[in-house]
């Protein structure tokens, strides 16, 4: 399909509202005036005047022509962004009308929505004001509204605890027992990287090490540590107890709230690995069965058993972790509903601390998105609809939530807690309200400046064989966090 863009360089969020209505799908752009395309189409003008701007698209799609217009006086409350939201709007109403769906985010296609609503409360605005600028401005949904709000409401308090001279640590381990089906992440199988995991360890210690120096200079208190990949439980117990003796050697851990290890696979896990977590300090680990179906767990190359999953869950209890988070996802492939509810229900009768339920996202580095396109013909909304309704009557709230491009049913990935065991790393680094630093291949920075409205990335290299042969360079960049905060003061 062609999207043709007239007067407007509103390519990134007019794209974001096509792809809630077709999504997976790659679009040919073009700026112009003219309409000059036998193919379907979407033609998205801005036309402005002295005193007014004509905003209005045409779309052809599947033979059929669609049209919408609206006339705006122009004044100086009426800004670039806000035109480009009336596009986008104008733009969801034609598609709408043309497809038959209605996407229930409405035109929110960025990744935070409850950032939005966040924001609302900061300026004190009503519940019922919240939920109107939500309905009316957006387009959202009341039942997707009902959840940013929830969510917004659960991270409050701890939101207007943070301190702002803390920081988050995060830990790349990006190695896999083996790759998932629906994976898009900087992740490798461990028997194509075997022999780069020494010099990985080895140079993430350096960072490690350089970083905590940095840290001390700066006068930054560490606050939570998240081990994250790929699966950190793919390392062997030494290899883990390495890395965690450097962090606790590198950084004043006094401070420390949260430490959280994804013990993801439950192929990977050992007692041994479970005990040397625990008593290096890690509080919280995240243990993924994805589903509670071997079937499915076969089709999406997990290679791990429900059993072991349960095996690996009732372990951790005996060894006496406190938080246990689960990762499920809605919509994999050949899941039904009624497998689906299974899932939930087992876990609910589990009792984990954190169940997050996320909605199957279709990426172009993922090996699904290869293959047949039936996979997004799948019940997802109501498998996430079944979920919300069974864990907001068993003491579950919802305390992160995001979305990502391409995701079924234009869904969304949601944490949910018992109250006290919200992840404080999660809300931080979703909401962008803390300094993230990263280490490791794959690892992103977040250098966050609340007072003065900045927000800068320092990037590590993505593969660990990259990470390993440009190390010295990447540590370069680590400068950067230094004269970040050297601005700030």
């Amino acid at each position: 399909m062609t999207l043709i863009f007239s007067g407007n360089d509103y390519k990134y969020e007019l794209e974001g509202v096509m792809k809630l209505f077709i999504p997976a799908t790659l679009f040919t752009h073009i700026y112009s005036d003219k309409i000059e395309t036998e193919d379907d189409f979407v033609f998205a003008r801005q036309k402005v005047c002295k005193k007014t701007t004509l905003l209005y698209v045409i779309c052809r799609y599947q033979g059929e022509t669609y049209r919408k217009a609206a006339l705006l006086v122009d004044d100086e409350s009426i800004k670039k962004v806000d035109k480009e939201l009336y596009l986008s709007r104008i733009l969801y109403k034609v598609m709408e009308k043309a497809t038959g769906i209605s996407p229930k985010w409405g035109v929110i296609t960025g990744i935070r929505p409850v950032k939005r609503v966040n924001a609302f409360l900061n300026e004190g605005k009503s519940k019922e004001e919240i939920y109107s600028l939500m309905e009316t401005e957006y387009l959202c949904s009341k039942e997707k509204c009902d959840i940013a709000y929830e969510t917004a409401m659960t991270q409050k308090e701890i939101l207007d605890r943070l301190d702002g001279s803390t920081f988050s640590l995060y830990i790349s381990i990006p190695f896999c027992p083996t790759r998932c089906s629906y994976c898009s992440f900087v992740s490798q199988s461990i028997e194509g990287c075997i022999k780069l995991i020494p010099e990985y360890l080895d140079k993430l210690c350096r960072e490690i090490r350089y970083t905590g120096e940095m840290v001390r200079r700066i006068g930054l208190k560490l606050d939570t540590v998240y081990f994250g990949g790929g699966t950190p439980t793919t390392l062997s117990a030494q290899e883990l107890d390495l890395l965690m003796k450097t962090i606790e050697q590198s950084f004043d851990m006094s401070c420390v709230r949260e430490y959280t290890v994804e013990a993801g696979r439950p192929d990977t896990i050992t007692e041994d690995k479970l005990r040397t977590v625990k008593l290096n300090g890690c509080t919280r680990v995240s243990i993924n069965p994805q589903t509670l179906n071997d079937s499915v767990l076969e089709i999406i190359g997990r290679k791990h058993t429900v059993q072991q999953f349960f095996d690996s869950y009732e372990l951790a209890r005996k060894i006496g972790f406190s938080a246990i988070n689960t990762d499920i996802i809605a919509g994999l492939p050949s899941d039904t509903v009624e497998s689906f509810k299974n899932t939930i229900d087992k876990l609910i009768d589990l009792s984990p601390e954190n169940i997050t339920v996320h909605t199957l996202s279709i990426k172009r580095a993922a090996r699904l998105n290869r293959g047949d396109r039936t996979v997004l013909e799948n019940p997802a909304d109501r498998m996430v609809e079944y979920a919300t309704n069974r864990l907001f009557n068993n003491d579950y709230k919802p305390y992160y939530l995001y979305r990502q491009k391409n995701m079924l049913e234009n869904l969304e990935n949601i944490g949910w807690a018992k109250s006290g065991y919200e992840s404080l790393y999660n809300i931080y680094i979703m909401e962008e309200v803390q300094t993230i630093l990263a280490m490791g291949a794959g690892g992103s920075t977040k250098l966050v400046d609340l007072e003065n409205h900045r927000l800068e990335r320092v990037f590590n290299y993505k593969f660990p064989l990259e990470y390993n042969k440009h190390f010295d360079l990447m540590i370069k960049r680590k400068n950067e966090i230094e004269e970040f905060y050297a601005e700030k003061k």
